[in-house]
């Protein structure tokens, strides 16, 4: 039943992938498999064509795209090149497939979390059912993002990192795909005394992006033109109605977008201090997790703070997945002990974007406005990020050794 519930759900997510129509300049708004044609399409091919596809102003100029090309890491454009090649209709169902098969290795990755008390098989089918019904999940397959490849990478570094750490520096590489992936989860893998997994997998990540990036500096003219091409980049995303920190209808879920959405106010300069605040103290509570022996909440924590940290969206959750399935079990077990209320609330309200589907999202913004409905996910993620922590600070020394998962 559950198989045939998540084949049902896996197919009408696909179907957008062969009904979008060809992209042209008159049909931008269309949001069908958007970003793979802004952000894998079009930018492959104006690479392949000789161009540069950070440029802002080549990319509107030469394809039909809404958005520019943000700043993923030079090798995606190597990575991805096969769904390119073909038609756009073909490439954009492969895509849709190859994100499929992604979602549900995640679920195979969750599903390992409860092998001691479901079966593996069951355990991947329920979560990838989940997966292809849930908001985030669907999202990955109707707009086309490389968040599934981002989410399993991340989590194979997490569950990876202590017993093969080659293949853990391997998953990080492909999490550094989009840098603000990549840069605070290489952090607090150091932090965590992963420092071989941290260092080989920015390295294999930056010697990949290598290959493509020294094209790129010698089409633009040099490193100073090329650098001024990534400034006009960095310049027009930060003055985008989906990307901008005081936008009122990006659906932005860290830190600084949060608090500028609730407040109505931000200070100059609050994005690289709230990265840097919120990567400093979590570097600390998740040190102080995993010497208690909870890793499990302390890989949680490590999801939570890379998301919150930096410009995040609200699939990018994905990431946290197969560490709420562990941590849902540690919690049921120590439901009745001190303090972890806490952690079984911040597993519900991470859940929060997972359950955000279009009926919800159409009733809240008819009781309470689209600002609420643009804030609500990031509110319930930056409340579970504060609530681990909350149960980080608290934990006593007595409790060492008591959780593990």
């Amino acid at each position: 039943m559950v198989g045939l519930v998540g084949v049902v759900g896996a197919w009408r997510a696909l179907r957008p992938s062969w009904e979008v129509p060809l992209p042209t300049s008159a049909n931008l708004p269309e949001e069908r498999m958007q970003d793979f044609r802004d952000a894998l399409y079009f930018p492959i091919r104006e690479f392949l064509a000789g161009g540069n596809p950070y440029h802002p102003a080549t990319m509107f100029e030469h394809w039909p795209v809404r958005q520019n090309f943000n700043l993923y890491q030079p090798y995606h454009l190597l990575l991805h090149a096969p769904f390119a090649l073909p038609g756009y209709r073909v490439g954009a169902v492969a895509f849709a497939l190859a994100s499929l098969v992604l979602l549900v290795a995640l679920a195979v990755l969750a599903a390992g979390r409860l092998r001691q008390h479901v079966p593996v098989v069951l355990g991947t089918a329920v979560s990838a059912t989940l997966l292809v019904l849930s908001q985030v999940g669907k999202a990955q397959l109707y707009i086309g993002q490389v968040n599934p490849l981002i989410a399993v990478g991340a989590a194979g570094a997490l569950l990876a990192r202590r017993d093969s750490p080659k293949w853990a520096a391997f998953a990080l590489a492909l999490a550094w795909l989009k840098p603000q992936f990549g840069l605070p989860l290489a952090f607090l893998l150091f932090v965590r005394g992963s420092r071989r997994v941290a260092v080989t997998g920015t390295a294999v990540a930056a010697v990949a992006s290598l290959v493509v990036l020294v094209p790129l500096i010698v089409r633009s003219g040099g490193v100073g033109p090329f650098l001024d091409v990534i400034a006009a980049n960095l310049a027009h995303a930060s003055q985008t109605s989906y990307g901008a920190v005081d936008s009122l209808t990006a659906q932005r879920i860290d830190l600084a977008a949060v608090f500028y959405r609730a407040t109505r106010w931000i200070a100059f300069g609050a994005e690289p201090l709230v990265l840097v605040g919120v990567l400093a103290v979590s570097a600390v509570l998740v040190r102080r997790l995993d010497r208690f022996g909870q890793p499990a909440l302390a890989d949680l924590l490590t999801c939570m703070a890379v998301v919150v940290a930096v410009v995040h969206q609200p699939g990018d959750v994905l990431i946290a997945v197969p560490s709420m399935a562990a941590v849902a079990v540690v919690w049921w077990r120590h439901r009745r002990e001190r303090g972890w209320r806490l952690v079984g609330l911040s597993v519900l309200l991470m859940a929060v974007p997972f359950a955000h589907l279009h009926f919800v999202s159409v009733a809240i913004r008819g009781l309470l406005g689209s600002r609420v409905d643009v804030t609500v996910d990031g509110v319930a993620v930056v409340v579970a990020w504060l609530l681990v922590m909350g149960f980080a600070v608290n934990r006593r020394c007595s409790d060492v050794g008591t959780v593990r998962a």
